[in-house]
């Protein structure tokens, strides 16, 4: 296929593929059945939406995509354990792991509790002294003092764990993959365990969480008691779906878009006193849930006290919700800087590795364990292929790794332990967890190239920029973004869409904030379009825009809605341009 629009090599290096001639013919045959904008036909046709079943997919119901909870191994088991300690007002602990979809799933089950009268111990394991998941000494305490022991986001491949934990009932509500037995529990419910047929292994652990809570309300309803608000939870659904990069399909993407409309009513503390904080002016969407609120949250367990995301999303006082908010939105500035000087390495080191292999990764001594992750979200970004970030103290190396769709690198990375190749690992599709040491590195990462190989993870060109199509500015419109969301919400396994304005004049260009170029565009008919780009600076792109002395560039990004000093604009969020 040609590149789009002839651009072969962009500002940033990317070569511009666009829709096949055969994706273009289905859509304008949509366009012309369903009086649909072409626009939003080209995201429809890209999203494997066919014709007939564009009017159900614009208005996604819950009660329609949501899936019986029953369908899962040990489901009825774990629902009626839950209902009894309920109603025998039994002491009930929540382990629960550090980051958003752990954090979120502690606060479903707190909430749920709340509601019947009953309260929870809520535990978060400290990342640098502790690690991932259940430990044994943790796991002793907790039952000593409680009756029920639930292990939410963590706890599938926790034996040694688990079987600590005399004397009372574990549960283990989760969604990373498992291995060939199950851990010492009363039930574990988890889509990805390997008795399961897989339809629902998209699932967060939150969503898991969801689903028990719906049948444990269900056996309770069955009984006459009273059930919790459970369509009121699931802005926490939805919080975890995104930031676990879980895929937005299915009832995940229902989940998200009603999960948006309850966290737009505000009224969970913990939620508005983030928001607040973030300074975040305007409804929410699956972007601020990604890339504003969930940083947040996980920034307590990156580098500060790892429980403060799950009291803060649990919590139903104003006030502290107010504190912890702000003690996150600190530790998040934080997090920034220790993120940057990581990257800055471990982008430099990936570079002169190379980035044409299946895998990219680099490995560091004293690269901070909370923040390996989200560097290689950065590399897996930057390079389009899977990648991992290892920091090393002493002899031991933990690290974690992030993938790109079709690419299983949960499984990959759990073949590695099995094969002795790593201390620890294991995961999901799209992220994975790992210890290793020193001696074990270059052997682990050759090996799990090759594994991430075979998966085709380097089949594609990672300059490609895909592109939904081409867009004039006058049709750059409000109501044209309304349209386009109703296609959403967008994220991993439903990228959002993205245009291509051609042959346009820089009007306007002055830097704002840190390294960003705010710009005004106008065609040949004089019409208008705003942009953003975010970082310009980090590539040649900036640096290009700035000093465009009257040249016509092609332009590529996704249309936002800007909400600023009382306007409310179209903007494009520009992702690239080349010369026209």
């Amino acid at each position: 296929m040609s590149a789009f629009l002839g651009v072969e090599a962009s500002l940033t290096g990317r070569r511009w593929v666009g829709p096949s001639a055969e994706a273009e013919r289905l859509a304008e045959a949509m366009a012309q059945s369903g009086e649909l904008p072409r626009e939003l036909c080209a995201v429809l046709t890209r999203l494997g939406v066919a014709p007939e079943e564009a009017a159900a997919f614009l208005a996604p119901a819950l009660r329609d995509l949501l899936p019986d909870p029953r369908c899962l191994r040990d489901m009825e088991t774990a629902a009626a354990r839950l209902n009894a300690a309920v109603r025998g007002r039994q002491r009930v602990a929540i382990f629960a792991d550090y980051d958003v979809d752990g954090g979120a799933s502690a606060a479903l089950l707190i909430d749920w509790l709340r509601q019947q009268g009953r309260a929870a111990t809520l535990y978060v394991p400290d990342r640098i002294e502790e690690g991932y998941g259940p430990n044994a000494p943790a796991m002793a305490r907790l039952a000593a003092e409680h009756d029920l022991v639930v292990c939410v986001d963590c706890g599938t491949l926790s034996h040694e764990a688990l079987a600590a934990a005399k004397g009372a009932d574990v549960l283990v509500l989760d969604h990373h993959l498992a291995g060939e037995t199950l851990p010492p529990a009363l039930a574990v419910v988890n889509p990805n365990r390997q008795d399961e047929d897989g339809n629902l292994g998209h699932l967060c652990a939150a969503g898991v969480v969801f689903l028990a809570l719906v049948e444990a309300n269900r056996q309770a309803r069955g009984g006459g008691a009273s059930q919790p608000d459970l369509m009121g939870m699931l802005d926490l659904v939805a919080l975890a779906t995104v930031a676990d990069v879980a895929p937005l399909v299915g009832v995940n993407r229902a989940f998200v878009r009603q999960g948006l409309k309850v966290m737009a009513r505000r009224r969970r503390q913990g939620l508005r006193a983030l928001a607040d904080a973030a300074r975040l002016d305007s409804p929410p969407t699956s972007y601020h849930l990604g890339f504003v609120l969930g940083p947040r949250v996980n920034a307590g367990g990156r580098i500060g006290q790892a429980d403060l995301g799950a009291r803060l999303l649990s919590t139903a006082d104003s006030a502290e919700a107010e504190a912890l908010a702000a003690r996150l939105e600190t530790l998040n500035t934080e997090r920034r800087g220790v993120e940057a000087a990581v990257r800055a390495a471990a982008e430099a080191q990936a570079e002169t590795r190379g980035t044409d292999g299946p895998l990219v990764w680099a490995a560091g001594d004293g690269w901070h364990p909370g923040v390996v992750g989200i560097v290689a979200a950065r590399l897996k970004e930057w390079a389009g292929r899977p990648a991992v970030v290892i920091g090393f103290d002493g002899d031991e190396g933990k690290g974690s790794g992030r993938s790109i769709p079709g690419v299983d690198l949960g499984a990959a990375v759990q073949r590695l332990a099995a094969e002795g190749l790593l201390t620890r690992g294991g995961g999901h599709k799209m992220a994975a967890g790992l210890s290793l040491t020193r001696s074990q590195l270059e052997a682990a990462m050759e090996r799990l190239g090759t594994l991430l190989g075979r998966q085709g993870s380097a089949t594609g060109s990672a300059a490609d920029l895909r592109l939904d199509g081409l867009l004039m500015p006058g049709a750059a419109t409000l109501d044209l973004i309304g349209r386009l969301e109703q296609a959403g919400p967008f994220g991993a396994a439903a990228p959002a869409p993205r245009f291509a304005l051609p042959a346009l004049r820089i009007a306007d260009c002055r830097r704002v904030g840190d390294g960003h170029l705010k710009l005004r565009f106008s065609d040949a008919s004089g019409n208008g379009c705003e942009a953003i780009a975010f970082r310009a600076f980090d590539s040649a792109l900036g640096a290009a825009l700035e000093a465009h002395g009257g040249a016509r560039f092609h332009v590529a990004g996704r249309l936002e809605i800007n909400h600023w000093n009382g306007r409310t604009i179209a903007q494009l969020r520009l992702d690239d341009a080349a010369p026209a």
